[in-house]
This record gives structure tokens, C-alpha cells and sequence, in this order.
């Protein structure tokens, strides 16, 4: 219960940053990447924002403590190949994000303010994952020829 709670904290903070910095607005994320008409850099300062925030999170977090508070370990990726699985998956992701404005992480307060076209691509990135994991799976199974 308290990790759910934990959770629900940090993605309400999550969720508010995201709101008021205006990245629940696909036109505003869509306006950083037009960048000989109307190029917005707003963007570019949340994300350099949330990087110097994190830099200094990690620095913190795992310099005083030797494992968290609430789970035996910490949760860090192990592989650090940049394979074509990788690439692929950056590239798509990318490529709807570039194309629709939003990004799992602001589709999800965007859903909270009813943002109607949030809807549609919240709706489309569940059966893509749905896709994803299945064709994963599929191409992880042993041959039985």
C-alpha cells in the first residue's frame, strides 16, 4: 500500500509538472518541431529542466542511500546495448510522438483534462504495446521445425 501511494504521489507531481508547463497541448510540443514556422522552445527548457532535476536526483539518491525505501534493490536497466530492437522502438516512438504531440508520459494527465484528442492516442499506444509484447513473444519462442 505504501508503494502504491508512493506512486500515486510521484505521478500526480509528474502529472501537475506536465500540466503547467503546457505539455498536454499536442499544438505546443508539435510547435517545437516545426522549426522554420512556428518554433516554440518550450520544450527544449522542460526537458533540459527535468534532465538537471534528474542528474541531481540520481546524485542524491544514490550517493546516501544503499538500497530504497520501499523495495530491496534498486530498479536499473543492466543492458546498455544499443541494438536494432532499440533503435527501432526509439525511431517509432519518435515518430508518433513528432506526429501526434503527445507522449505516453503527457497523454496521461492530458486523458485527465480532458483533452479529447489524448483519447485516441492513449487508445492507439495500448494496442501497440498489445502489438509489441505479441510479436515479441512470437520472436522469442523456440522454432519447433
Amino acid at each position: 500500500m505504501k508503494s502504491f501511494v508512493t506512486a500515486l504521489l510521484i505521478g500526480l507531481v509528474f502529472g501537475t509538472g506536465i500540466a503547467i508547463s503546457g505539455m498536454i497541448n499536442p499544438a505546443k510540443v508539435l510547435n517545437f518541431f516545426d522549426l522554420f514556422g512556428t518554433w516554440d522552445p518550450s520544450l527544449a527548457i522542460v526537458m533540459a529542466s527535468a534532465l538537471v532535476t534528474a542528474m541531481i536526483g540520481y546524485r542524491l539518491v544514490f550517493g546516501k542511500f544503499p538500497k530504497p525505501v520501499l523495495t530491496d534493490r534498486f530498479a536499473v536497466p543492466k543492458n546498455i546495448t544499443i541494438d536494432a530492437r532499440l533503435l527501432t522502438g526509439s525511431t517509432m516512438f519518435g515518430v508518433g510522438w513528432g506526429i501526434s504531440g503527445f507522449c505516453p508520459g503527457g497523454s496521461i494527465p492530458a486523458l485527465g483534462m480532458g483533452e479529447s484528442s489524448a483519447l485516441l492516442f492513449f487508445a492507439s499506444m495500448i494496442v501497440g504495446i498489445v502489438v509489441a509484447r505479441t510479436l515479441n513473444n512470437a520472436w522469442q519462442r523456440p522454432s519447433t521445425i
